[in-house]
Order: C-alpha cells, then structure tokens, then sequence
C-alpha cells in the first residue's frame, strides 16, 4: 500500500512539472507581446500597429505594445526583431521599405531572418504635380519630359524609400530623365512641390489627398494597377505605362523559427482583424486598401514578388546605400 502511494505522490509531483509547460503551449499569448515599428511615432506604419495591437489585445486578452525604433530606413527595428527570440512574443511591423531594403542593401536577407504572419493593407501613391505644371494628364507629362530631359525636379521623402522607387520605376518604364531631389521627409518635399521649387513627386495618398482636394495640387494617377476606391476618380498609372505598380504596404513578421501554432494564431488574429469594419473604416481612413484574408505564405509571396521588382529598379537606377 506504501509503496502505490509513493508512486502515485511521484506521478503526481512528474504532472506538476510537465502542467505549466503544456499550458504555456495551449494559452499562448501568456505575457504581452511587443510590436516593433521602424517608423516615428504618429507614422501610418506607428497607427496602425495600435489599431492591429488593440484589436490583438482584446481577442488574445494580452497586451500587444507598441515600441517605435525609428532609423536607418527601417533597419533598426528589423535587425531588433531578427534577434529576438522566436517565441511569438517579439514582432515586426513590415512595409515596403523592407523589400526597399532587401533590394538595396543585401546585407540583411529579410525573407530568410523574418517570417511572414499576415498582410493588412496597402497605401496607394498618387503622381502630383504642382498646378502650373504644363502637363495635365500623364501622356503629357511623358512627351515634356522628353522633350526636356534632366529638366524635370521630382522630389521624394528621401533617398531609397518608396516614394523615390516608386518614381524610379516611372523613369524606367517610361522613358523619361527626371532629376531627383530627395528631402527629409514628405513635409519638406511637400512644401516644395506645393511651391513650384520642383515639378513631381510620388506621395502616399495620406498626405496628398488633403491638397489634392484643396486644388494645390494636380493628380495624374494613381499607383496602383487598377482605380482606388480612395480617389475613385484618378485613372492609375497602368493605362498609361502597362505593366506599372507600385505601392506602400504594411503587414506583420515574426523572427524566423518562431513556433507554427503561434504564427497560425497571430496570423488569425489579423485576418480577424481586417475583416472587422470598424478596423476596415480606420484603415480606409488612412488612405489604404485592406488585403484580402490569407494564410502566411500569401503575404511571403507577395514580399517576394515586391523585392524582385525594387531590384531591378535599384539595378536601372545604380542606387547604393547611404
């Protein structure tokens, strides 16, 4: 009778080592998670990880918090995460300076340190000029700025980032020499443009749209390959030069090796997420496009697919990092 007793006192003492160990694996999230974001505080990138971050806390019933590390384009905050431990707990905010990066740096291999989790939405980037520019629609543009080569100014928030690709790939595919005169930022180029001290740029409808609505600045197009619900009225860049896309985008990532069930689960918490409408107003609101739902193999896709076209525009336009 001991002796069963002693056995039944050691089983029991085996269970109550193993217990927290398979309640850990069944409850993740056990402890908050943290957001990294490479961006500023206030940054379409910085809002909506507290939108997602809010809408995760509420549906996982653990803090999702947000930490901004801002600086060297992104990478700061990726090469953070990279060596993070992959225990579900420590994730990235992604967008499109990261497959910039990926392209234009090398030295960090994004899709091999950082595994996709889910797609939120895409920021279309609309071509505005100031309204003395003499073209009015984007054929125009393309016939003045061949017929004047080199004299065209497009500015952009700074070297390598979307805005400057993204008008890149419009010097690629259509065959025009524009100068490019990057700024610190969106405001400053703004202000610029908005003064005539230079002709073009590639803005995210965010802080476009309100001068564009204003009449202070002319739209030719949008970016995206086909119209936006966000200016419906703005034919995209596709119908004039086929073929052409570009857009900024926001999505999660985890460090590589994190455990599967934990990226199935975040990964149903975003598709949650931008399924939900009042997440989908606010996104809206923003100037975004949300992602259709999908599993996290999509959205590496779609990573891919964006760093081999960046490439061959860093390749056109002998870009090298600062």
């Amino acid at each position: 009778m001991r002796l069963h007793r002693r056995r039944f006192l050691q089983l029991m003492g085996a269970g109550a080592i193993a217990a927290p160990h398979v309640a850990r694996a069944e409850t993740y999230p056990a402890r908050p998670v943290h957001m990294i974001v490479g961006q500023a505080s206030g940054s379409s990138s910085d809002i909506t990880a507290r939108l997602i971050g809010q809408f995760l806390t509420e549906r996982l019933g653990q803090q999702f918090v947000v930490e901004d590390r801002p600086g060297a384009g992104g990478n700061i905050a990726t090469e953070a995460v990279i060596h993070a431990p992959a225990d579900g707990y420590t994730m990235l905010l992604v967008n499109a300076q990261n497959s910039i990066n990926a392209a234009l740096y090398g030295k960090t291999d994004f899709v091999r340190d950082i595994a996709p989790v889910g797609g939120i939405f895409r920021v279309p980037l609309v071509m505005d000029v100031n309204p003395n520019f003499p073209a009015k629609t984007v054929p125009e543009f393309i016939a003045y700025a061949k017929a004047n080569p080199g004299k065209v100014n497009m500015a952009s928030a700074g070297n390598g980032g979307p805005q400057h690709l993204a008008g890149e790939l419009f010097k690629f595919m259509a065959g025009v020499d524009m100068v490019h005169v990057p700024y610190r930022g969106s405001t400053p180029a703004l202000v610029d443009l908005l003064a005539g001290q230079v002709q073009v740029m590639f803005d995210v409808t965010p802080s476009s749209i309100p001068h564009i609505r204003a009449g202070k600045l002319r739209a030719l197009a949008i970016t995206t390959a086909t119209r936006s619900d966000v200016l419906p009225e703005l034919a995209p860049m596709s119908d004039f030069v086929p073929g052409y896309e570009a857009s900024a985008w926001i999505g999660f990532g985890v460090p590589r090796n994190t455990p599967p069930e934990i990226v199935d689960s975040l990964n149903k918490g975003i598709n949650a997420a931008i399924a939900d409408d009042k997440v989908k107003a606010r996104l809206h609101e923003l100037g975004g496009l949300v992602m259709p739902p999908g599993p996290p193999d999509d959205f590496g896709k779609m990573i891919t697919d964006d760093i081999a076209k960046w490439a061959k525009v860093v390749k056109f336009a002998n870009l090298k990092p600062e």
